[in-house]
């Protein structure tokens, strides 16, 4: 038996593994890189493989750096099931469809761009009044009304004067065909996935759904245990149950686990601080008139803010303003939630359930729907609390909230995930983070937004105590409690320092551990 690491090695998105016997391939995760467009792009487009030579594929959890490439295979020749918990079906069923929803839009855009700088230098201005009104005339026909574009007049355009048009990753129906090929099941319920490889799951503690997958290859003395972590989560945080410690059966022996390294040199704050570090931010704000932004995650990091707002609502620690949850697929996400108490923590049965609460709903939140009422939502100058996606800032209904709202000191932008590197919540944090250290004196930093920049004046502020992945301590935590014996770890999935850095403390904690590269494959 051999694997393969073809994505989220040595950095953070894109995670893809390939588990080969003589009889079965199967692909452990299908996920989508993130980053630069232009770089992740060019890697989001070629598969390492021919679909059609899988059997299977076995899938940790949604979050789409992890399932977001699935309906490449799907679409390319892969006939076989796709194994995952039943909550992760569920989400995949609305984050599937909305990634595709993201990459035809984002083509749709760059289409419409490319049209309408052709059509403008089609006709030479006479003066700088008549080349205005020209390329208002240009937009005009592009554009069915102020906010939509004319799709079929675009494409119209790319063929008849042969403009190099940009095709999407994936569509809307693509993704929806992908949705068949899914089969959920229940944790720690063995399946069989290959000629003698069974797939049992085990809870991640990361996010809905999330899994630990443990695979076990082979019959009698050649049997060999493959167990890939997924993306591991914290102790003790509210809604999910804390990652497996007890795995059953002859599964404990593992002669390969494949596991994430995230926060691989980081610390995070401790999850007790998680509420009153929001109470501060959202009083501070509160108190000079201002709002707060949140970027999140629409799976998994809404649901948690909106459970410790409750909370501090509940409580009367904060002032009960409204909050808005601006992204439709969040709403949807929260209905999944609200679908899966099952695996939900006795802490969240006892605080909400058991009173009759929803966790998720009280009377200050409201979910938006439309693009008009987002858009009257920017202008709201009264205070207010803003969910919305992306997480990273790199699309989505934040990034106009963001041009809105980020000139004006009385309002808080508040990081609580992971921001990867070169994507504009990193470069807010990084940069509002430098201005806050230096006294915010001088001119505030520039950030570029939708291609126009903006002044830094809103002030950022970050509590990594909501991050859903385990720091160093956690996960070392998760091997040293778990009843796991352990032969090797392939650390993956993080960064490059952040994978090395943590490589090394699990040698010095006698795990043998390494960093593949990509694209290299070992035996088991």
């Amino acid at each position: 038996m051999h694997i393969t690491f073809y994505g989220a090695v040595r950095e953070v998105t894109g995670s893809m593994h390939l588990l080969s016997t003589d009889q079965d391939r199967i692909l452990l995760d299908c996920g989508m890189f993130q980053g630069r467009r232009k770089t992740t792009n060019e890697k989001n487009r070629v598969l390492p493989f021919n679909p059609k030579m899988l059997t299977n594929m076995v899938l940790s959890h949604a979050h789409i750096d992890h399932s977001g490439r699935i309906p490449l295979i799907t679409r390319n020749g892969f006939t076989g099931h796709i194994y995952c918990t039943r909550a992760t079906a569920d989400a995949c069923g609305y984050l599937l469809p909305d990634s595709a929803h993201i990459q035809e839009s984002d083509a749709q855009y760059l289409n419409y761009k490319a049209v309408r700088s052709a059509l403008s230098q089609m006709r030479p201005p006479k003066d700088r009044r008549s080349s205005k009104r020209y390329l208002q005339d240009i937009k005009s026909i592009l554009k069915k009304n102020k906010h939509g574009l004319n799709a079929d007049m675009i494409n119209d355009y790319i063929k008849r004067f042969h403009i190099d048009g940009v095709e999407p990753l994936y569509t809307i129906a693509d993704a929806e065909q992908a949705l068949e090929y899914f089969e959920g099941i229940p944790y720690r319920t063995p399946v069989t996935i290959g000629k003698n490889i069974t797939c049992t799951l085990f809870e991640a503690g990361h996010i809905l759904g999330s899994a630990i997958a443990m695979i076990r290859c082979g019959e009698g003395d050649n049997t060999r245990t493959i167990c890939f972590s997924g993306d591991i989560g914290r102790y003790d945080k509210p809604i999910l149950r804390d990652p497996a410690r007890h795995f059953d059966g002859l599964g404990r022996d593992v002669d390969l686990m494949i596991m994430e390294s995230t926060y691989g040199n980081r610390e995070h704050e401790p999850v007790v601080d998680l509420r009153p570090r929001l109470k501060k931010a959202l009083n501070d704000t509160f108190d000079q008139g201002g709002s707060v932004l949140i970027p999140s995650f629409a799976y998994g990091r809404t649901q948690e803010l909106l459970y410790v707002i409750h909370e501090l609502y509940d409580a009367g620690e904060v002032p009960r303003m409204p909050v808005y949850v601006d992204s439709p697929l969040a709403t949807n996400i929260t209905k999944v939630f609200g679908e899966h108490p099952e695996v939900y923590d006795k802490e969240t049965h006892q605080t909400f359930l058991q009173q009759g609460k929803n966790p998720f709903a009280f009377r200050q939140v409201q979910f938006v729907e439309s693009v008009e009422a987002s858009m009257a939502l920017m202008r709201e100058e009264k205070s207010h609390i803003v969910i919305s996606a992306s997480g990273m800032c790199e699309a989505g209904r934040i990034l106009h909230h963001l041009r809105y709202k980020i000139h004006d000191p009385k309002n808080t932008i508040l990081i609580v995930g992971y921001m990867a590197n070169h994507t504009l919540g990193r470069r807010i944090l990084e940069k509002g983070t430098a201005y806050q250290e230096s006294g915010r004196t001088g001119e505030p930093p520039i950030v570029k937004i939708l291609n126009k920049e903006y002044p830094l004046h809103a002030r950022v502020v970050k509590i990594g105590g909501f991050s859903a992945h385990a720091d160093r301590n956690e996960m070392l935590r998760f091997l040293k409690t778990s009843n796991l014996n352990i032969r090797k770890i392939a650390v993956v999935h993080g960064e490059e320092d952040q994978s090395l850095a943590f490589a090394d403390l699990l040698n010095k904690a006698g795990y043998p551990a390494f960093v593949p590269w990509v694209g290299e494959t070992i035996g088991v």
